[in-house]
């Protein structure tokens, strides 16, 4: 098993739950954030870090949320490490409410 970060992150990318990951599993994009599923250790210590709750387990996915899994498996291989917490982009709380953002995804 283990965490994914799901839509709610894209244009958000709030960086608190990388303060707490031990394992260092967390890599960044130009406007979300995801998990490498090899990385993560199903610690759930990002999981109630999260602002806009983005991040669950891969069992918890809903039907519409399981291509997160492999998105986040694809971009973690393609994306630099994030080890430290930075500031969230300066509109994220105007984007945190917002649905269907997939389209908004930057690679």
């Amino acid at each position: 098993m283990t965490f994914v970060v799901t839509e709610s992150c894209i244009r958000c990318k709030y960086t608190d739950c990388v303060e707490v990951c031990p394992v260092d599993c967390f890599h960044e994009g130009p406007n979300m954030l995801v998990i490498d599923p090899e990385e993560c250790i199903d610690c759930t210590l990002c999981e109630p870090e999260c602002p806009v709750e983005a991040i669950m387990s891969e069992d918890d996915l809903s039907q519409d949320q399981k291509k997160f899994l492999q998105l986040n498996k694809d971009l973690s291989a393609k994306w630099p490490v994030l080890t430290q917490a930075k500031s969230p982009p300066d509109d994220a709380d105007a984007w945190k409410d917002i649905k269907d953002k997939l389209s908004e995804l930057q690679e």
